[in-house]
């Protein structure tokens, strides 16, 4: 009984620890991903436009305190894309990315966004003054 009971825990364990290294490295083909996207560059871009403030005899050290807050950033948004893309459909987003074409829209994706973000709130000023009209 107690060698059944011992090799039951022994499986229970081994799964444990398979699940939790498959989680690890499906966390790190996301986070891979999502630097793939050009976020990576996006942020980066962000702690520089943000460091502008900072003075010159202090930018090292922000820059070193900013960027270690990355890790905990694509950790987050690792967890959001895991609830929604199993791990195959993160290495086949992975795929693309390497083509030309995935390239291409990484390159592009920031400004696209950025451009789409103005187009949005001058839209929504539209509609706001639209609403008003029927108050």
């Amino acid at each position: 009984m107690k060698k059944v009971l011992l090799a039951c825990l022994f499986v229970a364990t081994f799964s444990i620890h398979t699940q939790a290294q498959e989680e690890t490295e499906f966390k790190q083909e996301t986070i891979d991903f999502i630097k793939l996207t050009g976020a990576g560059a996006a942020f980066e871009n962000a702690i520089d436009q943000i460091g502008m403030m900072v003075s010159a005899e202090k930018k090292e050290a922000y820059t070193k305190e900013a960027s270690g807050t990355l890790k905990g950033l694509y950790a987050k948004m690792a967890g959001l894309y895991m609830e929604e893309f199993t791990r195959t459909e993160i290495k086949e987003l992975v795929k693309f990315y390497h083509t030309d074409l995935g390239k291409k829209l990484a390159e592009k994706q920031l400004g696209l966004t950025q451009k789409a973000m103005a187009f949005g709130q001058s839209w929504g000023m539209e509609v706001q003054a639209i609403a008003q009209k029927y108050n």
